[in-house]
């Protein structure tokens, strides 16, 4: 097996434990409860999806949501009246989109087991394809990023989130892993590839970024990595630490300092 199946397969397995969010979910699993504790988490924690994902806009288009995790976006897609398809690379987040979709007697087009990295779905297909925080964990983001924008019609949406490596909260983690641990000169994408949920995961600057994007058929509407809740460090109970982490996104850059960059492009027509 290459290295590079072998990368997706720790991942998948990663993964199939549970899905991004249900692990602190203390609730029956699938019940009406589990998924409105993980609905309230994940909306309190992240609330800048909804202007992000902008959901309502895209009532009847066709959606293509990349990695549907726990399917608490993919739910909202389908509320707000979207044709909704959905993939994601393990079968633990496909059963519990099903079964949520099951619970609200609501339905999608179309939710399957499959890799980013090779969608099966037609080139020009989608008005709008999403991804939140899901291509990064791939041992190949760019080739995801290659197939996100091939099954996008021309003048059609792509939105997608990947972490920022030049953020606070990727400089909390170099901290902890790092320097803290007399490791001063450990590179932040080691720690991050280590320490950052599946194994592999992987950060990147707005350059990169850039540099990646010039190479597709695309037009930036709007790149940026606001501060988030991630970054403030809501998870501790330091009235302290979270004032100093306040202070840091506001001398460092409030909108290009936050752990979530979100590119929002659309697939030219020329």
């Amino acid at each position: 097996m290459s290295r590079h199946n072998t990368a997706k397969e720790s991942v998948a397995r990663y993964w199939n434990q549970a899905s991004c969010g249900t692990e602190f979910i203390e609730e029956i699993k699938h019940s009406r409860e589990y998924f409105e504790a993980i609905e309230q988490f994940r909306y309190t924690i992240e609330p800048e999806i909804f202007a992000f994902a902008q959901f309502t806009r895209f009532h009847g288009k066709k959606v293509l949501e990349v990695g549907v995790g726990a399917g608490t976006d993919f739910l909202q897609w389908v509320r707000a009246g979207a044709q909704a398809y959905g993939v994601d690379l393990t079968h633990e987040a496909v059963t519990n989109v099903l079964h949520r979709l099951a619970t609200y007697n609501v339905a999608a087009c179309d939710v399957q087991v499959a890799d980013a990295e090779k969608l099966n779905f037609a080139d020009n297909n989608f008005d709008l394809v999403y991804s939140w925080g899901v291509i990064h964990h791939s041992p190949d983001p760019v080739q995801c990023l290659r197939e996100i924008v091939r099954v996008t019609k021309p003048g059609g949406s792509i939105k997608i989130m990947v972490y920022n490596r030049r953020s606070l909260f990727a400089f909390y983690q170099y901290l902890q892993h790092g320097l803290l641990r007399g490791k001063p000169f450990a590179s932040m994408k080691k720690i991050l590839a280590q320490h950052q949920e599946s194994p592999g995961t992987q950060a990147y600057t707005f350059k990169e970024i850039k540099n990646i994007l010039k190479d597709f058929p695309v037009r930036i509407n709007k790149l940026q990595a606001s501060t988030t809740s991630h970054d403030l460090l809501y998870y501790k109970k330091s009235k302290f630490i979270k004032a100093c982490a306040y202070i840091a996104a506001c001398l460092s850059g409030w909108d290009r300092r936050g752990w979530f960059m979100t590119l929002d492009l659309t697939k030219r027509e020329d």
